[in-house]
């Protein structure tokens, strides 16, 4: 599955918008881990997501660089051992602690069409995906 990062988004989207998948995870995170394989294995969804949408998969608590975002920008707020990134709070419905694995989906002109958080299985996705790139 090809992935990219929020500093290439800018100069991606200047070239082919597409719309955005952004997959907010923890390495720690044991629903992550067993998605992460599900989707993987799910030949049909990575072409689907490869072909249609640009993704970015962020470790919200491992991603320490500065990143700008519809015109903001972002920091790790280190706490002790760990820590979090602050795009991954302003992502999330749940400000104090994001659920993970958490899905954000954003049309061609970045605005929010879809929202998941949990576990989001390949087919629920596939049905997804295909209603967003037939908007």
């Amino acid at each position: 599955m090809k992935t990219g990062t929020f500093s290439e988004l800018e100069n991606f989207e200047k070239q082919n918008q597409k719309p955005i998948i952004i997959h907010l995870y923890t390495d720690w995170c044991s629903v992550c881990k067993i998605e992460s394989f599900q989707l993987k294995k799910d030949k049909d969804l990575i072409k689907m997501i490869n072909e249609n949408f640009y993704l970015i998969n962020f470790e919200t608590e491992k991603a320490k660089e500065k990143i700008n975002f519809q015109g903001k920008e972002f920091n790790y707020l280190p706490n002790g051992n760990s820590g979090i990134h602050e795009l991954a709070l302003a992502l999330s419905r749940n400000k104090n602690q994001p659920v993970y694995p958490l899905w954000i989906i954003l049309d061609k002109n970045q605005n929010l069409v879809y929202y998941h958080e949990g576990e989001f299985k390949p087919k629920k996705m596939k049905e997804k995906l295909d209603e967003i790139t037939n908007l």
